[in-house]
């Protein structure tokens, strides 16, 4: 054991070199080399724990480094696990990194989850922590969770010692496009960091034994108030009774709400170009519009109701945003009240 690197953690009475020596011989595997994941990777392996699994797909993008603080400009369109490993045995070369360049499914979740003791989720979407939260009940592993959303973030452990899982708290996921995601709404970099220091500090309580693990509680957290609440919540029973993975990007992912139309790009960019007779409407917040736009009259999703009368229904109407949900949003919105037309969603966004 390296008592110099350690030594500062090693003199706490509640950690000591016992708790180092857990720390050494844990096993965690963090899903998502992001804005959470980020700090999560950075303090794990700067506390000493010796075995970690990172499980991300992505390449590293130009907007990613606002709170992806791992990653450079030098490194954009590289794989992030590869560029997450590199600069993680920078900081700790004494620990064992294995990358999944690949992203969770319901086909390689148990596979993966079965070589770790604890699970991290640092993923931004629905689909996965629902996905996260199922493998880990039926597997009996425990997880710790955060989510970010503009200036507030949360951070639960589910699944500790049979203690309440995601679904006690979230009992079934919202439908797809019904929340918006960080791309859609906006996130600040610094939020990440916090929340994802705290996903890290209850990874090392619960490897040490060290403080009160956040089981059955909720801490959240409003970094514009710097104020913080903790709300507690019980586990409901059937939640544990979990025999199969389901296909959750179905039910929560990132595809269109109901059966809408929809139409690409290049389509939309040669109709502007022809002049063709039609109507695009962008349902983005007003700032977004105006950073950038493709044309067409910017309607926000939550105004779109009070403002029908802007819609020539005898055209046919392209509804657009940044990634089309919150388009595909504002069809579904039209149908259910009844409004009838020729409406086509732009697929994949702006």
């Amino acid at each position: 054991m390296d008592f110099q690197r350690y030594n500062r953690q090693i003199i706490l009475p509640e950690i000591g070199f016992e708790g180092q020596q857990k720390l050494n011989d844990a096993r965690v595997l963090v899903i998502g080399a992001g804005g959470l994941g980020c700090p999560i990777l950075q303090y794990l392996v700067a506390a000493g724990v010796g075995n970690l699994g990172i499980v991300d797909a992505d390449t590293v993008s130009i907007s990613n480094l606002q709170r992806q603080i791992l990653y450079t400009t030098d490194d954009l369109n590289k794989k992030k696990v590869v560029v997450a490993k590199e600069r993680l045995l920078a900081i700790n070369p004494n620990v064992n990194i294995e990358i999944f360049p690949v992203n969770l499914d319901t086909e390689n979740a148990l596979d993966l989850f079965g070589k770790y003791d604890i699970i991290v989720d640092g993923s931004d979407n629905f689909a996965t922590r629902y996905l996260v939260n199922d493998a880990s009940v039926m597997l009996n592993k425990p997880f710790v969770s955060g989510s970010i959303f503009k200036f507030e973030g949360q951070v639960s452990v589910f699944n500790y010692q049979n203690g309440p899982t995601y679904r006690c708290l979230y009992a079934e996921p919202p439908t797809a496009g019904s929340v918006p995601n960080c791309s859609e709404i906006g996130v600040i970099g610094t939020l990440a960091g916090i929340i994802g220091t705290m996903q890290a500090a209850e990874v090392i309580k619960m490897i040490t034994g060290a403080g009160e693990v956040l089981s059955a509680k909720l801490l959240v957290f409003d970094m514009l108030s710097m104020r913080s609440q903790i709300i507690k919540f019980k586990a409901v029973a059937e939640n544990k009774a979990i025999t199969k993975l389901l296909d959750y990007q179905v039910i929560c992912g990132d595809f269109p709400i109901e059966n809408t139309d929809t139409i690409d790009k290049e389509r939309v960019e040669k109709w502007l170009e022809e002049e063709k007779d039609f109507q695009l409407i962008d349902v983005r917040n007003p700032h977004e519009f105006e950073r950038d736009n493709i044309g067409g009259i910017n309607i926000p999703l939550d105004d779109l109701l009070e403002s029908i009368h802007e819609l020539d229904i005898d055209k046919e109407i392209v509804f657009c945003c940044q990634t089309g949900l919150r388009s595909a949003k504002a069809i579904e919105l039209l149908k259910s009240v009844g409004v009838e037309g020729r409406f086509l969603n732009l697929a994949g966004g702006i």
